[in-house]
């Protein structure tokens, strides 16, 4: 298969797939009662389409509310409802999406089953609603704050970027983020949990994670002056907000300016990069989102049963060539190609960190296009060939 030859297989897959997903009953009846099961769960979902779409589609903003742990459903709902209307204002052309967290647990919206449950209802929005799959955004606010910062590293690469405000980390990595830009914000009085010194804590290590790769790890950090859990991230107008976040943490000196700190604003602004050079893919995670059917991340894939280590690999297409700079997973790792990254009638050079170097000829097959629809549902990951690194 030469590589026109590839693209019309890619082109033909991915109708075909399309064709079918609109066949299904099961995927029409999600689409039109707002409700999707998995795993015995199942999780409802307000949608409205705003505006008109621009030439590859509607954004999609996915605002996960607060809540959380609760004996019975009434405070959830509560906080869903309020969620159909709480971002809605700042989205001029899109579609916005309030889910409902699958049980009343403090990680609502990041049960195991929350994850294949997103790629569902992204991989429809897709199909049926002429969603820009480059254009995937989710925000969060208090519990639906937690699960940006707990779902985000984990499929980092659906999204365009994140925004979490007035959640809590509960310890997790954001190592996963270097592709995914994020902006936090958190209320300077919010003491609950500690919500407002570790939002700016997290900030001094996605500066410290910059540092090191200065490439990635785009981030905002706002701190709402004199404001406790609640304040104005949804907002027209201008907010007042600490101008160093860090030094208020160290000494308590107390500054000020006014920023538009509008969390639709800040999403728009980004568009996914579905093949970026450079992929840093930490798996000590995986296991929570243990039931998703994708085995890779961005163009690296690693058997599931790898919970593990850290791969940080970039394409050199002056050596046409993939360049491993570290893999401490203790396995063999994928690299999953389509024309465009490299020239795959060429020989496909793998550089180790050692300076080892092997060469592979690869061959595009209709199978690793169909295998990677099939786990991926999205057109910019279907590949049509791989090369072990």
């Amino acid at each position: 298969m030469d590589d026109a030859e590839a693209l019309r297989c890619v082109e033909e897959l991915w109708e075909e797939h399309c064709r079918a997903l609109r066949e299904s009953e099961e995927r029409r009846t999600e689409v039109e009662e707002r409700r999707m099961s998995w795993g015995g769960v199942s999780m409802k979902y307000g949608m409205e389409v705003i505006g008109e779409p621009g030439p590859e589609g509607y954004p999609v903003y996915i605002a996960l509310h607060g809540g959380g742990g609760a004996p019975t459903p009434d405070m959830n709902d509560q906080q869903w409802q309020d969620m159909e209307t709480y971002y809605k204002k700042g989205v001029k052309n899109g579609i916005y999406i309030n889910p409902r967290g699958v049980r009343d647990t403090w990680d609502t919206h990041a049960n195991p089953e929350s994850y294949p449950l997103y790629d569902r209802l992204i991989e429809n929005l897709i199909v049926f609603c002429k969603a820009d799959p480059n254009r995937i955004y989710l925000l969060g606010f208090s519990a639906g704050g937690d699960g940006v910062y707990l779902i985000g590293p984990r499929m980092a690469d659906r999204f365009a970027a994140l925004h979490m405000s007035a959640g809590h980390p509960n310890g997790g990595s954001l190592v996963n983020l270097y592709n995914t830009p994020i902006q936090l914000q958190v209320g300077m009085d919010d003491t609950a949990f500690d919500r407002n010194r570790v939002t700016v804590q997290y900030q001094m290590y996605l500066d410290s994670l910059q540092q090191e790769n200065p490439d990635g790890y785009l981030h905002n950090v706002y701190v709402h002056v004199d404001k406790p859990h609640n304040f104005r991230d949804n907002s027209a107008e201008c907010q007042q907000v600490m101008i160093d976040n860090k030094a208020w943490l160290h000494t308590g000196i107390v500054t000020r300016r006014m920023v538009d700190s509008n969390a639709v604003r800040f999403l728009e602004g980004f568009v996914r990069q579905p093949l970026p050079r450079r992929v840093i893919w930490e798996m000590n995670n995986r296991h929570e989102a243990r039931m998703r059917r994708t085995d890779s991340f961005y163009w690296l894939k690693a058997s599931r049963d790898v919970q593990g280590g850290t791969v940080i690999a970039h394409l050199n297409p002056e050596e046409n060539g993939i360049v491993v700079e570290k893999n401490d997973t203790g396995c063999q790792v994928t690299a999953l190609l389509r024309d465009g990254m490299l020239d795959l009638d060429r020989p496909i050079a793998v550089i180790y960190p050692d300076g080892h170097r092997t060469e592979h000829t690869v061959v595009r097959s209709r199978e690793t296009a169909e295998e990677t629809l099939r786990e991926r549902g999205d057109r910019n990951y279907i590949f049509t060939a791989s090369v072990t690194l």
